[in-house]
């Protein structure tokens, strides 16, 4: 069985290699989204979180609460339910959107492995308790929560007709020679 108490399951220059991932596919997704109209990015497509925008709007929700986490600063206000409406029209999303990603590379930058030791303790709005993991898997866990909301996201443009860059990891125009 895996232990969720690994020391050392991942590298500061893997953390690095996730945020500037991150940038690069969240950059892909909204350059794509800006061939819809507010209202076509704002139609229930049927995914968990409804729509496009929806989604974007939770995805960087989430974004934010980890970052304040990370960073032992205050989150956004508002649960997962209030996600869905962090920004209320486009150009305030893009724009809070692009320096969340700074955001999360400059912090990455600043990791070393002792900052990834340990484990890290929070209240969980989800959950309505406290809980506590490996600072190294709730940082997976972050990236990973991107991963899945990109992933429904490039799926509704897919279905609406736009063509996303592709999402493989190991074309990211930063890894070419």
């Amino acid at each position: 069985m895996y232990s969720l108490r690994m020391d050392h399951p991942i590298t500061p220059d893997f953390v690095r290699l996730m945020a500037q991932y991150n940038t690069w596919q969240t950059r892909s997704l909204v350059r794509a989204a800006d061939g819809l109209s507010q209202e076509e990015r704002e139609v229930d497509r049927g995914a968990f979180f409804g729509s496009i925008f929806q989604t974007f709007n939770h995805l960087l929700w989430g974004d934010l609460v980890w970052m304040a986490r990370f960073e032992g600063v205050d989150p956004p206000s508002g649960g997962i339910g209030q996600s869905v409406a962090l920004c209320p029209n486009w150009d305030s999303f893009q724009g809070l959107r692009t320096r969340t990603n700074l955001r999360i590379e400059a912090w990455a930058d600043t990791l070393s492995h002792d900052g990834l030791a340990g484990d890290f303790t929070w209240f969980s709005g989800a959950l309505g308790r406290e809980i506590g993991r490996s600072k190294a898997i709730l940082i997976v866990h972050f990236f990973n929560h991107q991963t899945h909301h990109r992933g429904q996201i490039h799926a509704m443009l897919t279905a609406a007709g736009l063509r996303p860059e592709d999402t493989d990891l190991f074309v990211m125009p930063s890894l070419e020679d």
